[in-house]
């Protein structure tokens, strides 16, 4: 089930002991803007609540807003800097400098 995958997503981030935790992106499909449903927010749900701190890289929001909590940065370089672990639903070559911190379950990197 859904609870179930991030649930272990939650755990295998967390097993790092990240200080920060980066999500890239809180959208579902590459070129998509909606995130009201994304799983992403679910998996961050689970490590704000065992008590990670969470940046989020989102253009499509306005730098320093906040996100369910979570500070929006829209600067690359300052969010890969800010990030011990970077949560990826979908990889994205722009990562490819930091890809030994990233985190995704999209091992085939296409939508």
């Amino acid at each position: 089930s859904n609870a179930t995958r991030m649930d272990s997503i939650a755990e295998q981030v967390l097993s790092r002991e990240p200080k920060a935790v980066g999500i890239y992106r809180l959208t579902m499909k590459h070129g998509s803007d909606n995130f009201r449903q994304s799983s992403i927010q679910g998996v961050m749900q689970r490590l704000k609540a065992k008590g990670a701190s969470i940046v989020i890289y989102e253009p499509t929001l306005p730098d320093g807003e906040t996100f369910s909590g979570s500070r929006v940065v829209n600067d690359l370089p300052q969010f890969k800097a800010m990030s011990r672990i970077i949560v990826a639903n979908r990889y994205d070559k722009a990562l490819d400098d930091v890809q030994d911190r990233v985190y995704t379950r999209d091992i085939f990197q296409r939508d």
